[in-house]
């Protein structure tokens, strides 16, 4: 006679997961529901050693590797807080280890023996300069998670969102791809040291991580010199316009009425008004 689902999850140790506690109360389904699961499957509980529902941590590094292992739980929730250990979780962490790894050893024969200075960055393009801002956006925020109360998990977020923007970097600017994967290095190697340690050695340094300086941002490199506004026809989004970061609205205006877009919407029609919010937008309302 084949086993029941209750016997089956009784003889390894298994329960109906907490998790589906959670989901009934999201969705606000009738929790009586879950007890007839619960009569039928074996009672929720929480991961503990005692009921043999935990996850091997040493399973877990031969499959991922420790630094996977180790990014995925400080990533999972903060320090204080306990958390439901999700495989896609840690498979999402490999993930992004797996990317950094393959961009880095990519770039690494063309950055390794370049190098670079603050003054060498004083006048770049727009692009380049919006990618160093957020690099050291990147560095600051890092700088404050870990200091303000150990919050690793927002600190590897602003990591993994400074990566996106890296990796669609279309300039070419190679000082600045080396500044920037050299301290992304840096900024993991708390959190990642061995994968950090051998990326450090492909792009030409030597030693390991833990022996240098953590990086600090560039206060100037953080100043928005330029910004870039919509400017709205009626409502409508017709353009985007980079202007300086105070410029006033006169500035803005002609900078808008020179934009070929604008022009199109604009021409031949009364202003009937311009409604201007510093550093947000630009609207202009017109008739006929």
């Amino acid at each position: 006679m084949s086993r029941t689902i209750k016997q089956f999850l009784e003889e390894n140790h298994l329960t109906v997961n907490d998790n589906a506690k959670l989901l009934f109360e999201k969705l606000d389904l009738d929790i009586e529901i879950l007890k007839e699961l619960e009569e039928k499957y074996g009672k929720s509980d929480k991961m503990s050693k005692s009921k043999h529902n935990t996850v091997d941590p040493d399973e877990m590094i031969e499959k991922y590797g420790a630094d996977t292992v180790r990014l995925y739980i400080l990533f999972a929730a903060p320090p204080q807080n306990s958390f439901d250990w999700v495989d896609s979780g840690i498979e999402g962490a490999h993930r992004f280890l797996k990317r950094v790894w393959n961009f880095v050893i990519d770039k690494a024969e063309e950055i390794k023996n370049v190098k670079y200075s603050k003054e060498e960055f004083k006048n770049i393009n727009e692009e380049d300069r919006k990618l160093r801002r957020k690099l050291h956006q990147t560095i600051k925020k890092v700088n404050d998670d870990i200091n303000r109360e150990y919050q690793f998990n927002t600190a590897i977020a602003a990591v993994m969102e400074f990566f996106n923007e890296l990796s669609s970097y279309k300039g070419s600017n190679i000082k600045l791809i080396k500044e920037c994967i050299e301290k992304m290095i840096l900024l993991l190697s708390p959190f990642t040291p061995f994968i950090a340690d051998a990326l450090w050695r492909e792009i030409g340094n030597e030693g390991f991580t833990i022996n240098q300086p953590f990086p600090q941002p560039d206060e100037e490199a953080l100043i928005e010199k330029t910004k870039e506004i919509p400017v709205q026809v009626n409502g409508k989004v017709r353009a985007k316009i980079t202007v300086p970061s105070d410029a006033d609205e006169d500035t803005v205006k002609k900078i808008a009425f020179e934009n070929e877009n604008v022009k199109r919407w604009t021409e031949g029609k009364e202003i009937v008004k311009v409604i201007f919010i510093k550093g947000k937008i630009l609207n202009i309302v017109v008739k006929g």
